[in-house]
């Protein structure tokens, strides 16, 4: 059948011929939402990349979900199998990938019956007729052949011989079957390139660049890509191809940047900000694994990547290069941080900067870990033996993730403390346009590093001329950072209790309980460096605030948006530094009545909220490997508006009865 718009906006359609003289209608539309779903092995992951690619350099504003299974290789055909990637972009600023595709791709019948349940009614469904065979059929458990009985018959369902139309391209390639099959991908996204206007220089550069030893692979994607071009140009099947502007943006320049890959980036800054070279100590895990891969190739920079054996290895490297005078960094997920847990105590003991990255992901133990979640805070904030306080961050976005990793520098070395960056896996492998930010405007990391080179003994007790290495800043409370070799600066190291001024092992109880308040107001008086807390309350009017922390940011600000243009007044606090909080944290969720707090876990910062500010907060919670969506989020949120403020003589926020 002819593939109609899914929505519409703008102008009326315009026509225009393509060859054979056949008539194409031009749609514009403001926005589009497609899920590119097959099996882990039809390459849905690298066509939702390179279409997100040129969709970037089209300009248009954007937000990804890629959502693969965890087996390493499931059977073929099978749901556990299968691999989808979501992309929303428009011409306008969008904060998530969006609630439901308006267009769905399904390679075979088990990415159909996976995902036909979130396309909503009236939706674009295109489908490789070549894959609905009575096997594949019987492997999800499909009676009848969906494209023939009738059941699709809600949607625009337009199916195609993908995988036959992309051997008949390649006939003359050289390949065998089986190769020239696995090019369908390159087919569908040169049909979807079409379809909606999309760059295809950069594609096409990509794959001589990618296969440059294998000319003969190159060439067939090519060929496949083009092949697929002009059946949307030439076929009456799709007589309708879809406009989307460019969004638009602040003057700049941009890139399509991943969670994991702004993070590297932002610690590679941090290293030529602070003057110090970097050394990554890491144990590959999904979903932290592209860190690695990511900081390798910036060597140039004096950036040191070891693959430990283990997580323990990993972040007993990382510390030691503390030690030596190096940016420490470990890289991990929630159950890496489980194994580097006493390393991070010794840390904590010994008062040295390091940068602990935890990327969230399902759990517990192994988990769900190819699916996000938010489900480590506590473990973050407590996960340790003993009063072993340690800083907190968490970036709101991919793009973000940059910013948060400068943050969590900044604090490990002005503090001298080991900080937690709390990133997840939605994070990590969405994506989003990023603003290349100009040196100039990146924080000056060198005043925070500051080698101890003198002796600072005092003239009392005979401990003038001596190196005290617990000897504090009285702002920061921080220790001096003495590298070892330097002369005159011997100091004992070690996980014992030290003691104050002299590090020296101490059991003296006295001593034990000054140090750990100590320690404990170093990282409250963080606090002291943090800027005042941003409330988006437009009206100032708003009785009901919505708080967040990481990757939820989009779409408590997508719900906030669609409450907003109901007439109803919302406001929305989200935290970037949860250890400690901002200062005037307390005081703002005192003014309003109701504090909803939505998290992908069962309620961690609400009960932080609860304990700390003795304020009524509102859980919103869910742990189903995905991200919130706008609308349930803005359903939840009226629901809690309509209820009505607290009536007079109630106890508001903040008041005990």
């Amino acid at each position: 059948m002819t593939a109609l718009p899914p929505t519409t906006a703008g102008d009326p359609p315009v026509t225009s011929s393509a060859p054979g003289g056949l008539v194409k209608s031009v749609v514009e539309l403001d926005r589009v939402v497609i899920r590119l779903a097959g099996d882990s092995g039809d390459g849905m992951q690298l066509t939702g990349n390179r279409f997100t690619s040129e969709t970037a350099s089209f300009g248009n504003d954007l937000s990804t979900l890629p959502n693969f299974p965890a087996e390493i290789r499931a059977p073929t055909g099978t749901l556990p199998g299968v691999s989808s990637f979501q992309l929303h972009f428009a011409d306008h600023d969008i904060m998530t990938p969006g609630d439901a595709p308006d267009v769905l791709v399904a390679m075979n019948p088990a990415a159909l019956k996976a995902n036909l349940v979130d396309l909503p009614g009236g939706g674009l469904l295109i489908l490789d007729s070549d894959e609905f065979t009575p096997r594949n059929l019987a492997k999800v458990g499909y009676a009848t052949n969906p494209i023939e009985d009738g059941s699709l018959e809600g949607w625009q369902t337009v199916s195609v011989p993908l995988t036959s139309m992309t051997t008949d391209a390649l006939k003359d390639s050289g390949l065998g079957k089986k190769e020239a099959e696995r090019s369908k991908n390159m087919f569908t996204l040169g049909l979807l390139s079409w379809m909606y206007h999309r760059p295809t220089e950069g594609t096409i550069r990509f794959l001589e660049r990618t296969f440059r030893r294998k000319p003969e692979i190159a060439a067939a994607n090519i060929a496949a890509f083009r092949a697929g071009y002009n059946y949307g140009e030439t076929t009456e099947a799709f007589a309708v191809s879809y406009e989307i502007k460019p969004a638009p943006m602040a003057p700049g320049r941009y890139r399509n940047i991943s969670g994991n890959q702004a993070l590297a980036l932002g610690l590679v800054a941090a290293g030529q900000r602070s003057g110090l070279p970097v050394f990554l100590g890491a144990y590959p895990i999904t979903p932290a694994s592209d860190i690695l891969h990511e900081l390798s190739k910036h060597k140039s920079f004096d950036v040191r990547t070891f693959q430990a054996e283990d997580e323990i290895a990993g972040i007993g490297a990382a510390l030691g290069a503390s030690f030596g005078g190096a940016l420490g960094i470990t890289t991990t997920s929630g159950p890496g941080v489980a194994l580097k847990a006493e390393t991070i105590g010794l840390a904590v003991m010994t008062e040295l900067p390091l940068v602990i990255v935890d990327v969230q992901r399902g759990g517990p133990s192994t988990g769900l870990p190819t699916k996000t979640e938010q489900s480590d805070l506590l473990q973050a904030m407590f996960g340790r033996n003993g009063e072993a306080p340690v800083p907190v961050v968490a970036p709101r976005s991919p793009g973000d993730c940059f910013d948060a990793a400068l943050e969590a520098t900044r604090i490990a070395l002005t503090y001298r403390t080991p900080v937690i960056l709390l990133s997840d896996g939605y994070l990590a492998n969405g994506a989003e346009p990023w603003a290349v930010p100009t040196v100039a405007d990146l924080p000056d990391l060198t005043g925070a590093v500051d080698f101890a080179t003198e002796p600072n003994g005092q003239a009392t007790d005979g401990e003038e001329g001596l190196f005290l290495p617990y000897l504090r800043d009285e702002q920061t409370l921080a220790r001096p950072w003495a590298i070892p070799g330097t002369a005159g600066m011997q100091h004992r190291i070690g996980g014992l209790e030290k003691a104050d001024r002299t590090g020296n092992i101490s059991y003296d109880p006295a001593n034990h309980d000054f140090m750990t308040r100590t320690r404990q107001a170093k990282i409250d008086g963080i606090a002291n460096s943090l800027p005042p807390t941003e409330v988006d309350d437009p009206d100032g009017d708003a009785r009901v605030a919505v708080i967040g922390w990481g990757s939820t940011y989009g779409p408590i600000g997508a719900a906030c948006r669609r409450i907003r243009r109901s007439g109803r007044s919302i406001a929305q606090v989200h935290l970037r530094h949860l250890n400690p909080m901002p200062n005037d944290l307390g005081e703002i969720l005192r003014r309003y009545d109701r504090v909803v707090c939505p998290e992908m876990n069962l309620g961690q910062l609400a009960m932080l909220l609860r304990a700390k500010y003795l304020v009524d907060v509102e859980s919103h919670t869910q742990v189903r490997g995905l991200p919130f969506r706008a609308a349930e989020l803005a359903a939840v949120i009226q629901e809690v508006i309509d209820r009505g403020t607290v009536p007079a003589g109630a106890p508001a926020n903040g008041e005990l009865q």
